[in-house]
């Protein structure tokens, strides 16, 4: 399956809080797409390299892949792009891996012009060679998260229902409209519960207030604790192709459903306004 237009559809996955599920859902839904014959492609940005590590890249070895975007000289051709990434899957995924050089970045991003669209221009060179691309990001706000919001067309926020997580939530949201203002026009965004346990008064109470606060950009779903996923993550493969009828899974899938759906909407509908 390929996008009708040859176009790439870009998604960022993002918090600025650590463990609320980011990678999980990167690799959850880019199983997912990768399943339905769309080419995936999933870029780590985070110098910790969780999403690398999930499929047994090794860190230590992916400092020349993600890095190689935020050189000096930006890439000027596609072959050099696609050279930089690693199938990941028999189904038609790949991962851009990141490594800790990716720390650096951040130092370089005062001395370099232009170094906040990097990736947008990377990914601009392999139009037609993917469908999708998803984004795991960094917990914390700099030239790698700002690169990730700049390049794609939907962030998604994904939010452990808990106390903590709403904190980075305000956080997220608080930098969502920097970048709006930016962008002279709303990036569409989707807060996505996750980790919810129905057992917990906690969960159930931080799902309420999620509700309350951020009915309107919120998915009206949530994404259950599920051991499905910790295992698929110890077998190094997306949790579709473990065990397709978990919760978890049955969940992301009905996630990427609105998400695309969605989407769609949005294209019949035009171009949105810019903003004020």
């Amino acid at each position: 399956m390929r996008a009708e237009d040859g176009s790439v559809r870009v998604w960022t996955i993002a918090n600025q809080k650590g463990g609320v599920g980011k990678t999980t859902t990167t690799v959850a839904l880019g199983g997912l797409l990768a399943a339905q014959g769309y080419r995936v492609l999933l870029v780590d940005l985070d110098p910790h390299g969780s999403l690398t590590s999930y499929f047994r890249c090794p860190v230590e070895g992916a400092e020349d892949q993600a890095q190689a975007l935020f050189r000096e000289r930006p890439l000027d051709r596609r072959d050099a792009f696609m050279d930089l990434l690693r199938p990941v899957s028999e189904l038609p995924l790949w991962l851009l891996p990141a490594g800790m050089g990716l720390a650096t970045v951040e130092r370089q991003a005062v001395a370099v012009d232009g170094m906040g669209l990097r990736l947008a221009q990377a990914l601009a060179l392999v139009r037609g060679e993917l469908d999708y691309v998803l984004i795991d990001t960094p917990p914390i706000l700099g030239a790698l998260m700002i690169n990730a919001l700049a390049a794609c067309e939907q962030l998604l926020i994904p939010v452990q229902t808990e106390y903590l997580a709403l904190k980075g939530l305000e956080r997220m949201l608080r930098t969502l409209n920097m970048v709006n203002r930016s962008r002279g026009q709303a990036l569409p965004h989707l807060i996505v519960p996750t980790l919810f346990d129905r057992r917990t008064q906690a969960s159930v109470h931080s799902l309420r207030q999620l509700r309350n606060q951020y009915g309107h950009g919120l998915w009206p779903g949530m994404i259950p604790v599920d051991t499905r996923l910790r295992d698929a993550s110890r077998a190094g493969i997306p949790p579709s192709r473990l065990d397709g009828r978990s919760r978890a899974v049955q969940a992301y899938d009905a996630l990427l459903r609105y998400v695309q759906c969605e989407f769609e909407q949005r294209q019949a509908a035009g171009p949105g306004r810019s903003m004020p």
